[in-house]
């Protein structure tokens, strides 16, 4: 491994982590906040001193190799989540480190889980740092770092498979570092449009900006108790729908709608898996609670905004599903797993991997049936590689078993089997709320430390996908080897 480079790398990320919390403290200096000042101060003094070491000492071999890009990945996301801790702990918001390294990781991981019983109450700049979290994870810190340090060839794409989500991961022009700055500019240019939309609809200025932050990142932190419900206005509740929506999309085809390749946007059978699955799941839910509700557009609303919500793994509520009917409860549990789409802000199994696992169940059967017959899976009237179909497979049987091994783990606390359960997959999916206990009204504060870090590892598992943590977890992965040894796997990665 280049450890040279990756520990320049990691450097370099903690200046851009201080540089990004300069905003939070200016608020915090309008507003007189002096604790959070302070705690954002003695954060950023911090940040800058632990990467001071590489400012004079540049590493010479650039190169970034395959192990280096999972690893860098995962030990970046760890390290910012230590560090974005601190200003809530040391202002007093969150007393609580372990508590405040969980409300942090959820908000880089765009997750939205919570163990603050009141929101309302934290200081200006600790909401805005706290919803600026999710923005700066939903396309992912190491992707703008790419846009803007120089590295050797174009092994810069090692990183981006790493931290992109979805089974496979293209460039959308020949050079890595090109294809990050283009990712940025989109995703820039959707926040912008969201935040002025917003303030048409008479929300405040920091309102709409931590909103969007929330919606465009996929996350789900509000600034009140009532997430989203606090905003009675329809207009306001269908444009936040819409970007929840636009935000789950592959922000590669946003590129292809830039350059006017309409036909390849048609040909995506991914988007149109995923837009079908959530008109349907809004029409089944919107005609189930019906009876709750005084006319079939509020329930429309509701129920579109909700599926929304989950499906992109966003968080946001307008109302409490937990007390809707079990059908809609359960569509909305089966919707947790499905996700957004890949290459996109959202978290879960993604459509994408959905799709091709149900391809394949049906190409076994046929298999069985016609034990002569050949046929090919394909995807955007592709044929795919057998590879990739193997590592989907691969990814659903990891993904199963280290669920099943944290519902063991946080059953250990003693509550009831759907909390217990759906705060996993929600933490592990990067949703946000789950049922009961930590419905869409609740929190995780009731959860041990113990069960906190595991949740917390969840959060990191899912928004990285799994691959960056076990191979960064992994004690191989740190034994040195011979130099040949080096030398041979350099030359092939």
């Amino acid at each position: 491994m280049n450890y040279r480079m990756i520990g320049y790398i990691l450097c370099f990320m903690l200046r851009v982590e201080a540089a990004l919390m300069v905003p939070s403290m200016l608020i915090g200096i309008g507003n007189g906040e002096i604790e959070s000042v302070k705690a954002f101060a003695i954060t950023i003094v911090l940040l800058l001193a632990a990467s001071s070491w590489t400012l004079f000492n540049k590493p010479k071999n650039r190169a970034i190799y395959a192990r280096d890009g999972f690893v860098l990945v995962g030990l970046a996301w760890i390290i910012m989540s230590l560090f974005g801790a601190l200003p809530m702990c040391l202002s007093g918001a969150i007393p609580n480190y372990i508590d405040a390294v969980f409300e942090t990781v959820s908000g880089f991981t765009t997750t939205g889980s919570t163990i603050l019983t009141d929101v309302e109450v934290l200081d200006k700049s600790i909401q805005f740092w706290r919803s600026f979290t999710h923005w700066i994870g939903g396309m992912g810190v190491l992707v703008f770092i790419m846009a803007i340090i120089p590295m050797s060839g174009d092994r810069s794409m090692h990183i981006m498979r790493a931290e992109v989500p979805g089974p496979s991961v293209d460039k959308l022009v020949p050079k890595a570092r090109d294809t990050a700055m283009i990712l940025y500019l989109i995703y820039i240019a959707i926040t912008v449009i969201q935040i002025i939309l917003m303030r048409l609809g008479g929300m405040p200025w920091f309102d709409s900006f931590v909103i969007t932050f929330g919606t465009v990142g996929t996350g789900g932190f509000g600034i009140t108790n009532i997430s989203i419900g606090a905003y009675e206005s329809k207009y306001l509740q269908w444009v936040i729908t819409i970007f929840m929506m636009l935000s789950g999309v592959n922000f590669s085809l946003y590129y292809m709608l830039l350059l006017r390749q309409f036909s390849r946007i048609w040909k995506s059978e991914e988007l149109k898996w995923y837009w079908v699955i959530f008109a349907v799941a809004s029409i089944v839910i919107a005609i189930n609670i019906l009876p709750m509700y005084g006319s079939f557009e509020e329930a429309i609303r509701l129920g579109a905004f909700q599926v929304a919500s989950i499906m992109t793994t966003t968080g946001f509520a307008t109302a409490d599903f937990n007390l809707w009917p079990e059908l809609s409860r359960t569509i909305l549990v089966l919707l947790m797993f499905v996700g957004a789409s890949a290459g996109s802000t959202g978290g879960g199994l993604k459509v994408s991997r959905i799709m091709i696992m149900v391809k394949s169940t049906f190409r076994e059967m046929r298999r069985l049936t016609h034990p002569r017959s050949v046929s090919l899976i394909k995807l955007d009237k592709k044929p795919l590689d057998q590879e990739v179909i193997n590592g989907v497979h691969i990814y659903f049987l990891a993904y199963m078993l280290i669920m099943a091994l944290s519902m063991l783990l946080v059953s250990v606390d003693g509550f009831d089997f759907t909390t217990t359960v759906t705060s996993v997959i929600a933490c592990f999916n990067n949703i946000g709320p789950g049922l009961e206990v930590v419905g869409p009204m609740g929190n995780f504060s009731e959860f041990s430390w113990f069960s906190k870090i595991v949740l917390s590892f969840d959060m990191l598992f899912g928004r990285l996908e799994i691959y960056p943590m076990i191979i960064t977890m992994s004690v191989s992965t740190w034994k040195r080897k011979k130099k040949n040894n080096d030398k041979n796997e350099n030359s092939l990665s």
